[in-house]
């Protein structure tokens, strides 16, 4: 039998823990953590994802301090509200959301964030936090699937980890957290040689390609725990980079699309809120 890792399930128990920590840490709603999402343009599914991420700031007991842009915003202007947005103490965390309309550069903008700040993770500071093993925060949707193989008691340490993708996003971050789990690391991709044989030597394959529907029962071996980090909306609602229904019997856990991994990284970025709040700076 193969087992749906309940994502929906792990992410309200972990902002339920969130919830509880501000409470009891700031019952002054005054003085608990602020989260900065900074919005540049109108792009639908951005303003989707800031959404969400604004409810949850709120219904955790933090302070939404959201900055919106128009899209004629320039790199100077952008990079003048996040200057702003660091130097702020009432503001713990900033989170600016990617993609940027044409001509914005994200990178430059994202390294202004300052490391005790970077919910997301992402930052040249932070990357070289996580390489290091230092204290930081963490890219939330890797941090997600570490929550979700620690809550379902899946082994990592000597395990085989494949992680197809290598975005800085999730791929590279993923493989980075696994192995100082002590698993082993392997990091494919789309265009790898034999990618199905590849994949099959996994004990846990979590898949970030952005492919819709490139793994299938031919990369999995019997056992395997499948992460499935893609989203893509179709005609016919969200479907992941999975085909996840060859692996029922297959697989020994799989994460659906939705309701997988999707929910544990707004669940994380509210982790990260209140880590970043509680950092002695």
């Amino acid at each position: 039998m193969t087992t749906y890792i309940d994502g929906k399930a792990i992410a309200l128990r972990v902002r339920d823990q969130v919830t509880a920590d501000v409470a009891a840490a700031y019952p002054d709603p005054d003085t608990a953590p602020g989260l900065a999402t900074v919005l540049v343009g109108n792009d639908p599914a951005s303003a989707v994802y800031i959404a969400g991420k604004r409810r949850a700031v709120r219904e955790t007991g933090m302070r939404d301090l959201h900055r919106f842009l128009p899209a004629t915003t320039t790199q100077s202007e952008v990079a003048a509200v996040i200057d702003e947005l660091a130097a702020d103490p009432a503001v713990h965390g900033i989170l600016l959301q990617l993609p940027l309309p044409a001509g914005l550069e994200a990178n430059p903008l994202i390294d202004r964030i300052p490391a005790t700040k970077d919910v997301d993770g992402l930052t040249t500071q932070s990357t070289g936090l996580l390489s290091r093993g230092e204290y930081g925060l963490r890219p939330c949707t890797p941090s997600g699937v570490i929550e979700l193989l620690e809550t379902e008691g899946v082994k990592m340490r000597g395990a085989h980890a494949v992680v197809v993708g290598r975005s800085a996003l999730v791929g590279h971050p993923m493989a980075e957290m696994l192995l100082q789990r002590d698993a082993t690391i392997t990091i494919a991709h789309q265009l790898t040689t034999n990618l199905a044989a590849v994949a099959r030597t996994a004990d846990i394959l979590v898949v970030a390609a952005g492919v819709r529907g490139l793994i299938g029962a031919e990369h999995v071996k019997a056992g395997a725990t499948v992460i499935d980090v893609g989203m893509h909306r179709t005609a016919n609602g969200l479907s992941g980079d999975v085909r996840t229904e060859e692996l029922d019997g297959i697989a020994a856990r799989v994460t659906p699309v939705p309701g997988g991994v999707g929910p544990m990284t707004i669940a994380m970025l509210m982790v990260n809120t209140l880590r970043a709040a509680q950092w002695v700076r």
